[in-house]
């Protein structure tokens, strides 16, 4: 549909097949399900995967998928399971993965970056925003203090140590592509903010996303880690 150019899908591919943990974030109806949904289809059939959804969006070939949904409390208030729940219970089901529908509530957001940063790699999840800097910044870091009752400190780092990629999708004049890729180096915080790397961007020229290389893969982070156990970081970063 060309809404992604091949290097483009070659970094996503690794990204996946590698075990990062990537973030895809975008607004309402850009895509972000469906490029999960993309991302989900590389991972190895041999996996054991958890979902935790609001409502069942995901379409999860695998043979070994355990699909966990939301459910509200009921008229006198009780039995309500909320993705915070979703996310604790699926750190008992020994899981290879955990894939989060979509980040809703800031204790969800919460466990799934401690769940990140505990072992279990390859976590994937989408979240409302309008770039990939507001993505980590205002909306994951937010939802960390909230949660948590992190300072802005520690939810910095805790962000930033947990998410190895941004993926940020975008519907404009009738076309959906991916806007920016960007990685996350752990290093690169300044004034407070995570400063991700962009290594591709993309705008519409004319009614057709235009896609350009803009920047490189850090050797120091998880992405550039798996490239150089590859051979490919040589390729990357430069």
């Amino acid at each position: 549909n060309g809404s992604i150019p091949p290097a483009m899908g070659r970094v996503l591919e690794i990204a996946s097949r590698a075990r990062l943990n990537v973030i895809i974030s975008g607004g309402t109806g850009s895509g972000k399900t469906t490029m999960l949904n993309a991302l989900s289809r590389l991972i190895d059939p041999t996996e054991r995967i958890v979902t935790c959804e609001d409502a069942a969006e995901l379409q999860l070939q695998q043979p070994h998928v355990i699909p966990l949904e939301t459910r509200p409390a009921n008229l006198e208030g009780r039995g309500e399971v909320t993705q915070r729940d979703l996310v604790k219970n699926a750190l008992r089901m020994r899981p290879d993965r955990i894939i989060v529908g979509e980040i809703r509530e800031p204790k969800g957001a919460s466990v799934m970056l401690q769940a990140a940063n505990t072992g279990h790699d390859g976590t994937m999840t989408t979240i409302h925003a309008n770039t990939a800097d507001r993505a980590l910044n205002f909306r994951m870091v937010g939802f960390a203090r909230t949660g948590a009752a992190m300072t802005a400190e520690v939810a910095t780092a805790e962000v930033s140590s947990a998410i190895n990629l941004v993926v940020q999708v975008v519907r404009r004049a009738g076309r959906r592509y991916i806007s920016e890729i960007a990685v996350v180096d752990p290093s690169c915080i300044k004034d407070g903010l995570i400063k991700p790397v962009t290594m591709f961007s993309a705008g519409l020229i004319d009614g057709s996303p235009m896609f350009e290389r803009v920047g490189y893969v850090p050797a120091s982070t998880e992405l550039g880690m798996k490239l150089d156990e590859l051979g490919l970081l040589e390729r990357w970063s430069q």
